[in-house]
């Protein structure tokens, strides 16, 4: 599948925004029971489809973050949906660790849900802390990026469609002239696919220091154990240190000095040779005989497959 976006999500940087209006009545609750946690779900008059579509779907998203974290990030969710917007899903957005909210397109069909990746994107904001203002691409670049990674472990994408989304996408993320690093954009190109580029580099990076044994799935456990979900606020600081102790490197800090306070140089295409990954004209083939191979099968790899 093709990814979704070409210059960000079909959606407002969901952390800055105020709740929305309410688009309908609420018809319906169901409760969800999943890695630990209730979802309730508060189901909105006039839904394009019928509630156990519906819930099946927040349920895959579900499944997916928690097979990721070995556990969902709260243990009580309330998740609005309403009607609403021109695209399948829309307008997705976190309110801390408590509420979702998002709406779904008239013309929704139960394939566009299978699909989805808003849901999933959103459920990780639920994982990490708020950050100031400036850090806006650190929040949404992580839920950014776990979100294929996530799916995949799951199974609900390949690996191909994993890292076909990072080939295509992420030379969205790359500075243009006159950049000023992360720390200084507002460009939705550089929020998403930028921040979704360093917490990339950081995977790779963390997993090539300690030879596989640790990764970026440690540094966001280790944040989300110290109290770190949506509803705290941190200094970045905090989230670098508690996240390169887990990892047992500096490859945090390091890297946010390298692309924050200024734009870095990235060679993508060394890093997809590296990683053996290979495309033409939109298929992905893998090179196992590439340095770093192993890297690229362990990112995309179950580690929770009980769950």
């Amino acid at each position: 599948m093709t990814r979704r976006r070409a210059i960000g999500p079909a959606l407002a940087l969901c952390l800055m925004l105020p709740n929305f209006a309410r688009a309908g009545v609420p018809a319906a609750e169901e409760t969800l029971p999943v890695g630990g946690a209730t979802i309730h779900i508060h189901l909105a008059a006039n839904l394009p489809l019928p509630p156990p579509v519906v819930v099946e779907w927040v349920r895959r998203a579900a499944v997916a973050v928690t097979n990721y974290l070995g556990r969902y990030p709260v243990k009580e969710l309330s998740l609005t949906i309403e009607p609403g917007g021109r695209d399948a899903v829309n307008h997705g957005v976190t309110h801390g660790a408590r509420d979702i909210e998002v709406r779904l397109g008239p013309r929704t069909k139960a394939a566009d849900l299978n699909g989805d990746w808003i849901l999933t994107h959103e459920m990780f904001h639920l994982a990490f802390p708020t950050l100031d203002d400036r850090y806006l691409w650190m929040m949404e670049g992580l839920s950014d990026y776990l979100e294929p990674v996530a799916r995949g472990r799951a199974g609900q994408l390949t690996p191909e469609e994993v890292w076909r989304e990072f080939v295509e996408g992420l030379p969205q993320g790359l500075p243009a002239e006159g950049d000023r690093g992360l720390d200084n954009t507002r460009t939705r190109e550089r929020i998403y696919w930028g921040g979704n580029l360093y917490w990339l580099l950081a995977d790779v990076q963390i997993r090539e220091k300690t030879n596989n044994r640790r990764s970026v799935d440690d540094a966001i456990g280790a944040i989300l154990d110290a109290g770190g979900n949506g509803d705290a606020t941190w200094p970045l600081e905090r989230v670098l240190s508690v996240g390169d102790k887990a990892t047992q490197t500096t490859v945090l800090k390091d890297l946010h000095k390298e692309l924050g306070p200024e734009p870095g140089a990235v060679d993508l295409d060394a890093l997809w040779k590296r990683l053996g990954v290979k495309y033409n004209r939109g298929a992905i083939t893998f090179d196992n005989a590439a340095p770093d191979a192993a890297i690229r099968i362990a990112i995309t790899s179950n580690r929770h497959p009980g769950l």
